[in-house]
């Protein structure tokens, strides 16, 4: 006796307005490689993901949908992951705005290689604080929270019911003030040192014309920066986590955790 493996027209909506939520936040999400990574491998991640919400699957009724619904449901279940998504990457951000403004003043910016993420030059600090925060996005475990987070929101916010608001929007704004305040209060202490450096051998120069400081400038500055950096390391997981419960705090919120 054979078993048919059937799949209502429910079910199939179900999965493709869960598919849709998921992979709109896996737009932002820092993922390693996930901007341009294999297209395969994004389907492939946004519907095990789908998949493994199996029992928090909405029930659709088939007989009130049309095209036009459908397509609205899409489009709210999309920007619900986006929403999420933006609220997560922010913490990334942050660590790359510093990473950025830390190379322009200590000379990394002229040493660049090529970013798998972007297949563009990049300076080294900055993939170094992409793959940094990649790291501690999954040893706190942001990842379970998300997760956590959207099988709550199928039960919350069921197939197109989700609206954007304006406090939505002020919120998710106020998160991307984070990029810049963390991003340079991250680096402020190495900034200060370096400016520091310049002007210390600005005065030497001053006091004597003779010395060709320029050729100590570029090698000071690296090495006093990553002597810095290794000491200030140790605050970037703290630092990290209290920027992810900024976003965290937000998308529980959202979903009425």
């Amino acid at each position: 006796m054979r078993g048919d493996l059937s799949l209502s027209a429910a079910t199939a909506l179900g999965f493709l307005l869960v598919l849709a939520r998921v992979a709109g936040t896996f737009v932002f999400v820092p993922l390693p490689g996930g901007r341009n990574g294999s297209e395969l491998a994004k389907v492939v991640l946004s519907a095990t993901v789908a998949f493994s919400m199996f029992p928090q699957w909405p029930v659709v009724d088939v007989s009130r949908v049309d095209l036009g619904v459908l397509l609205g449901w899409l489009l709210a279940e999309v920007t619900f992951g986006i929403t999420v998504g933006l609220a997560v990457g922010f913490i990334a951000e942050a660590f790359q705005m510093g990473a950025q403004v830390l190379s322009l003043q200590a000379g990394f910016s002229y040493a660049s290689i090529v970013d798998p993420n972007t297949e563009a030059e990049s300076g080294v600090m900055l993939l170094l604080a992409q793959l940094l925060s990649g790291l501690l996005f999954f040893a706190l475990g942001l990842d379970r929270q998300v997760l956590t987070a959207f099988s709550r929101s199928l039960q919350v916010y069921p197939p197109g019911s989700f609206t954007i608001t304006l406090p939505i929007v002020e919120q998710v704004i106020q998160l991307g003030a984070v990029i810049f305040s963390v991003g340079i209060r991250l680096v402020l202490p190495v900034i200060a040192l370096l400016i520091m450096v310049d002007l210390a051998l600005g005065l030497l120069g001053r006091l004597n014309a003779q010395l060709q400081l320029i050729t100590l400038l570029f090698p000071a500055k690296i090495l006093t920066s990553l002597a810095m950096l290794a000491w200030i390391v140790l605050l970037f997981p703290k630092v990290f986590s209290s920027t992810a419960e900024q976003s965290m705090r937000f998308v529980r919120a959202l979903v009425g955790l």
